[in-house]
């Protein structure tokens, strides 16, 4: 059964949620609605602000509810959208600059027939598929070696850290087949639907939208089950929950795979809107960053990585603008006044306020 203030979190989320949906709204009525105009590229920023938050709210997962610092997230992230990204760029088909069936990177390197492993990725469905399995599938092996290790701490996150910088070097090669330096871009339509077209940005919008609040329902169902309690337990405590008879491992897996998952239905939904993707994005830095989203917004929340996700990402696209040699030495300052300063997040803080206020009136005397 939900809480009160349980009840009171998810109607908040919700109703954040709809107020988001007036972006594609607005930008399908337009000027003569009355209402203002969004244009197609601020539903794209911030769709991809909702791609980013729900990287974030993956990690927590991880990091907020079950004390695994994971810096591979974005390497999940990306591997989601390669396999999306492989079924654009086959749609492509000789609309490419060398009118070839193969892509455009494939001619220029001189291959003569698609590779194997591209050919399953002709079927919508099974690049969808993809997006999930392959990303879980690299979190299963690897969490299964690591975990039967007992490598946790701070070593854990220096073996993804160093999962991620092998892949990406990986990708950044050429006969590799993925594209290398240059990855996957110029992609026309899916499903038929051209990607340049404002009414189907504002379906990816709507559909990441809708995967925020699917990664928000599960986290939710999730930490009231029993398996969410151990999970929590296994972050407070691990030796205990070790002695009451439970297989920290197997826990431990299954929220890494879901995680990573997650991380990969996000890619699936950023590369469409943002038009391609490269090894870059799963660079250990990118990694990082999620935690420094995390860590701003509030890690062991539900509300925490979805603030820290958009307000970084707001602030960078800003300053990066502005100023962009700074970027890098903003954000670093920003992580260590939150550890310093704010340790909980903005979430955090803003429950010590409520916490304060509310001791404040209860402490107030009453009138005669």
């Amino acid at each position: 059964m939900f809480s009160s203030a349980n009840s009171k979190e998810t109607v908040t989320f919700f109703s954040f949620a709809c107020l988001l949906l007036l972006l594609p709204a607005l930008n399908a009525w337009g000027p003569e609605s009355g209402f203002g105009s969004v244009s197609s590229f601020q539903v794209t920023l911030w769709g991809k602000y909702l791609t980013y938050a729900v990287l974030a709210m993956s990690l927590n997962l991880l990091w907020g509810y079950t004390g695994l610092l994971c810096l591979c997230q974005s390497l999940f992230f990306a591997l989601g959208g390669y396999a999306m990204g492989m079924h654009l760029m086959l749609m492509i088909g000789e609309r490419g600059a060398y009118k070839s069936p193969l892509p455009d990177f494939m001619v220029f390197l001189g291959y003569l027939k698609l590779p194997p492993h591209w050919e399953p990725f002709n079927n919508f469905l099974f690049a969808s598929g993809a997006v999930l399995w392959v990303p879980g599938l690299v979190a299963l092996i690897f969490g299964f070696l690591a975990f039967r290790s007992r490598i946790k701490g701070v070593y854990f996150s220096i073996l993804t850290q160093a999962l991620t910088y092998a892949v990406c070097l990986l990708f950044f090669r050429n006969d590799f087949t993925f594209g290398g330096n240059n990855g996957f871009t110029d992609f026309k339509d899916v499903l038929g639907f051209d990607l340049n077209d404002a009414s189907t940005t504002r379906w990816i919008f709507i559909l990441t939208l809708l995967l925020l609040l699917l990664t928000y329902v599960i986290t939710s169902v999730l930490l009231r089950s029993k398996f969410g309690k151990v999970q929590q337990a296994i972050r407070d405590s691990e030796n205990r929950v070790l002695f009451s008879g439970y297989s920290t491992t197997s826990y431990k897996l299954v929220i890494f795979v879901l995680s990573a998952m997650i991380a990969g239905a996000a890619g699936a939904l950023y590369v469409p809107l943002v038009g391609g993707i490269n090894p870059s994005v799963m660079e250990p830095a990118k990694s990082l960053e999620v935690v420094v989203w995390v860590a701003v917004g509030g890690r062991g929340t539900k509300w925490g990585p979805v603030i820290g996700a958009v307000l970084v990402n707001f602030i960078k696209s800003y300053t990066t603008q502005a100023c962009p040699d700074y970027w890098l030495i903003i954000m670093g300052m920003m992580f260590v006044l939150v550890v310093l300063l704010m340790p909980d997040g903005i979430v955090g803080l803003f429950n010590k306020a409520k916490v304060y206020l509310r001791r404040k009136n209860t402490l107030q005397p009453t009138g005669a």
